[in-house]
């Protein structure tokens, strides 16, 4: 007889039993304390300090038309710059060429430990002045796409690189024997199953940079080039109530939940297919 039949004897339970019996209390404390919160709460005070209809009338449709028009905009060219660089530094860091991984290597280690932050504004006021009359392509965005594609770039190095070796070497070899060149194999057989891989992580990084994006004010932009966070700032500052960020933050839900729900669909389908 084991310990644990002997413990059913006494509780009277099976395991199954006592299992939901500890999730129904956990649940139970849950519920009370929300209650708890939700009645001490003096609502009215709050929402007129976090929650005012008028200033939410004032920033409608401009928050949409230009905050999140302008966080997508940035988002999406970053994301694509950073993941053409990225490739090209995951095929360099896995190359039998010394210092091509050298130089991989630097790059990817050196972006990462460095604050985006930093990065940008670099970006933004370093090459213009090391290289006088230098003009990013697309002004300001062009800018951004770089500063911000720049640290996404050494992270979604590391992503693909991952993905690639993850591939069974076998489809290498079989690839090989067909008397496919090593590029070929690369471009037809590993990178198609890498990517198929790694989507999950890339789409993460979509949602990273939606955030990083908020990091856009230190290029100094425009009004109609404002992304989210400095839309929601601007409006801060001129109605002093936090509501603004309220709704900034909001539309980032609204951008990045759908986004995440993606993220753990893919990984489901691909937990399958394996």
């Amino acid at each position: 007889m084991t310990i644990e039949t002997v413990d059913n004897r006494r509780s009277g339970l099976t395991r199954r039993q006592r299992a939901r019996l500890g999730r129904g209390v956990q649940y139970t404390i849950g519920l009370v304390v929300v209650a708890l919160i939700a009645l001490k709460t003096d609502w009215a005070t709050f929402s007129g300090a976090f929650l005012r209809s008028d200033i939410f009338e004032r920033m409608v449709p401009r928050v949409i038309t230009i905050g999140v028009v302008n966080t997508l905009i940035y988002t999406a060219l970053a994301f694509v710059f950073g993941l053409s660089v990225g490739l090209l530094l995951a095929m360099m860091k896995l190359s039998s060429i010394g210092p091509y991984r050298w130089f991989a290597t630097a790059y990817i280690e050196f972006f990462r430990g460095v604050p985006a932050l930093v990065v940008l504004f670099m970006v933004a006021y370093g090459i213009p002045n090391a290289f006088p009359g230098f003009s990013f392509p697309f002004g300001t965005s062009g800018m951004v796409m770089v500063g911000l594609g720049v640290t996404a770039s050494a992270y979604m190095a590391e992503t693909i690189r991952a993905g690639i070796q993850a591939v069974p070497r076998g489809q290498v070899e079989a690839a090989r024997t067909l008397g496919m060149s090593h590029s070929r194999t690369m471009g037809t057989v590993v990178l198609p199953q890498a990517f198929r891989i790694i989507i999950p992580p890339l789409t993460n990084e979509i949602i990273l940079l939606i955030k990083d994006s908020s990091l856009v004010y230190v290029v100094g932009v425009t009004a109609n080039q404002y992304e989210l966070t400095k839309f929601s700032q601007d409006f801060l500052n001129r109605t002093v109530s936090p509501t603004p960020l309220i709704v900034g933050a909001v539309c980032y839900l609204a951008i990045t939940l759908p986004l995440s729900m993606l993220v753990r669909q893919l990984e489901r389908r691909y937990a399958k297919a394996r």
